[in-house]
């Protein structure tokens, strides 16, 4: 019998630990529970993105042209095809595994040259895509309650905002890159759960922004590429607390 809801409010931690030191490919009764849970509610949090629609994607880099006239080499944004990811290959990220690329944008430009982690002084290919087609998301952070990372017995009755909530996070912290982890097993499951309920992407907050968020979508071919141009990185800002 099908879950239609979560069990615990640690519903999705439970299953991250799983999928991440456990087993991945054959899951246990309980982790199939959580997604049947997760297919159950997704439906409240869906969002319609209208055709038109802007998004930004940034890639750390350039390219050059010559101008003859003025003898000297001209910096230009990567060219369309580099804006995009290939379709045959792709390294993995937090919503997509090794090998199955999709489109990450964000919804404001400085969220999406934040996303790709420049240093100072690197340059930064900013490009502006357009939804070509009405595209149905869920959206991660619909009814997410405040979550810092640390405290997972936030003070509600109301379970599943709470899971959601932690769901979102997940999608949106940042994760370093290591062979030897699989930081992002729990997300890639969620979004591949997503796409086999025939939604277009996920919609979820970005660490870099207040009020950004990031879209990530399946269909490479869902958004048309409008224009691009180049950004200087001039300053980083790092904050720090101190953990127990």
């Amino acid at each position: 019998m099908c879950a239609t809801r979560f069990e615990d409010v640690n519903g999705f931690w439970q299953f991250e630990n799983e999928v991440t030191r456990q087993s991945r490919y054959v899951r246990s009764v309980r982790a199939a529970r959580f997604l049947d849970a997760v297919v159950a509610t997704c439906p409240k949090r869906l969002s319609t993105i209208g055709a038109g629609t802007v998004f930004w994607r940034a890639q750390i880099g350039h390219r050059w042209t010559d101008d003859v006239a003025a003898g000297r080499r001209i910096p230009l944004p990567h060219p369309e095809a580099r804006m995009k990811p290939w379709d045959d290959r792709a390294y993995e990220g937090r919503v997509n595994p090794k090998g199955i690329p999709c489109l990450y944008f964000a919804t404001d430009r400085e969220a999406a040259m934040s996303e790709v982690r420049p240093g100072i002084g690197s340059v930064v290919s900013v490009a502006r895509f357009e939804a070509i087609r009405d595209l149905v998301v869920v959206d991660c952070s619909r009814f997410a309650q405040p979550f810092d990372g640390e405290n997972a017995k936030i003070q509600s009755d109301d379970i599943e905002n709470l899971v959601w909530s932690h769901i979102d996070y997940a999608f949106s912290r940042p994760v370093v890159r290591s062979d030897n982890t699989a930081g992002y097993a729990a997300t890639q499951i969620l979004a591949e759960v997503f796409k086999a309920e025939g939604y277009d992407g996920i919609i979820y907050k970005t660490a870099f922004s207040h009020d950004g968020h990031n879209v990530a979508l399946f269909d490479l071919n869902c958004a048309s590429f409008l224009d691009a141009s180049l950004f200087r990185v001039r300053e980083v800002q790092f904050m720090f607390e101190e953990t127990p």
